[in-house]
């Protein structure tokens, strides 16, 4: 009989401990970070992870995968129904692969996207030169408005008209406002593209109606499962019939090998757990703490980008009150809050120091936090940031969080 990990590895075994300690004993306010239900994090470590599946349901390169071929099929009907979307390829082990496959679908090398900057909001993928989009396709960029701080839809049209790319990428890694799937929609059937819709970060909003979505106006959609949609970290494609083989090509076998299959299994629980009542309740209360938090730090004297939010997250202002992004991430760290820096529209510093900080209300929202919670952790960021040297107060704060944790415990099964 194989011995526990804390026998076999005892180093290792030790760190995961020590993570789970982490991640129970501070305020998780990452934006694309989430918790997983215990039922998801023991799909994710099930034996599915021993088993090769290349190849798709019915289809496959190995014997012995009728039982694959079950959890995949169902994960795949599962993400039709929870989304309203003709096909589903569940296969891809990230956001990032999500959007590579749809990349490799529809496009040569050099040919054009039409993505948001990352300074504005978008992602790597989205056609950043650094990022394997920009190195292989021609990438043009489109942002937000200076005053307003939203997309700006009309630019974005003589933007697409002038440039004719092949495919526009509709989507965010930092956009606090409601993106307009329609008219994206409208702007690629004047010029000529595709649309495609990368829901990453509000995939649970859409799943549960709190987003418009973009399924009867995209010709693909891609989305990583965990951030919103609180499941493994994984990835998924959805798509009109039209592109099932097209897209099911380009993930297997031109860009992955054999797919995780103990990953499609926890991908199958969390459609399933996306489609219940509480799940809507939770995200309605994902969306009221983010503006509940925005609004009290607001009240404290900081700017926040577009002025609000109307999904899960938003950014801060901090370097109008003399402190970097990066000071403002570690700060914040050793006081129990975990966020990341990021850059503002028109960021004056690099993106590695940057100006803002990005704040994400789902985490504290899984553990059960609501608005009293969210106007105690506004005021305690607040005052952090106002008085980054106060060093007592900080440790004063941050025994008021590890009780407030407590209160709010994670993974009760795994806390000792």
């Amino acid at each position: 009989m194989e011995k526990p990990l804390n026998q076999v590895d005892r180093k290792v075994a030790d760190i995961i401990r020590a993570e789970t300690i982490r991640q129970a004993s501070t305020l998780e306010m990452i934006a694309s970070e989430n918790f997983v239900s215990e039922s998801i994090l023991e799909a994710s470590g099930s034996v599915l992870t021993n088993k090769y599946a290349e190849g798709y349901p019915g289809n496959r390169y190995y014997g012995g995968c009728m039982f694959a071929d079950q959890i995949e099929s169902l994960a795949q009907a599962r993400a039709k129904e929870l989304f309203g979307a003709e096909h589903a390829n569940v296969q891809p082990h990230s956001g990032s692969q999500a959007n590579t496959a749809v990349y490799l679908a529809t496009l040569n090398p050099g040919d054009k996207i039409l993505g948001m900057g990352l300074s504005h909001g978008g992602h790597l993928t989205h056609g950043h030169p650094i990022n394997f989009s920009g190195r292989f396709f021609n990438c043009i960029t489109y942002g937000v408005d200076s005053v307003r701080e939203r997309i700006d839809y009309d630019t974005i049209e003589t933007l697409a008209l002038k440039e004719r790319p092949k495919i526009i990428v509709a989507g965010a890694s930092n956009y606090s406002r409601t993106i307009h799937f329609d008219r994206f929609a409208e702007i690629c059937r004047k010029s000529g593209a595709y649309l495609m819709a990368d829901i990453a970060h509000i995939a649970g909003l859409v799943a549960t109606g709190l987003h418009p979505s973009p399924i009867p106006h995209a010709d693909f959609v891609t989305t990583t499962t965990h951030k919103t949609l609180r499941g493994p970290r994984s990835g998924l494609i959805l798509c009109r019939n039209q592109y099932q083989k097209v897209v099911d090509k380009s993930v297997f076998p031109c860009l992955q090998g054999g797919p995780l299959v103990h990953i499609i299994a926890a991908k199958a629980v969390t459609f399933k757990q996306a489609k219940t009542s509480s799940f809507r309740k939770y995200q309605k209360q994902v969306i009221t703490n983010a503006k509940t938090l925005a609004k009290k730090i607001a009240e404290n004297g900081f700017r926040i980008v577009s002025g609000g939010t109307d999904n899960h997250l938003f950014t801060i202002d901090v370097f109008s009150h003399g402190i970097t992004g990066k000071d403002a991430e570690t700060l914040l760290e050793k006081t129990g809050i975990t966020v990341n820096k990021n850059s503002l529209p028109f960021d004056v510093q690099p993106p590695m120091i940057s100006s803002g900080i990005r704040i994400g209300s789902p985490a504290l929202t899984t553990r059960g936090m609501k608005e009293p919670e969210m106007e105690l952790i506004g005021d305690w960021i607040s005052k952090i940031l106002l008085k980054p040297n106060n060093k007592v107060m900080q440790q004063k704060i941050k025994g008021q969080i590890q009780e407030l944790t407590q209160q709010f415990p994670l993974y009760k099964s795994r806390a000792s």
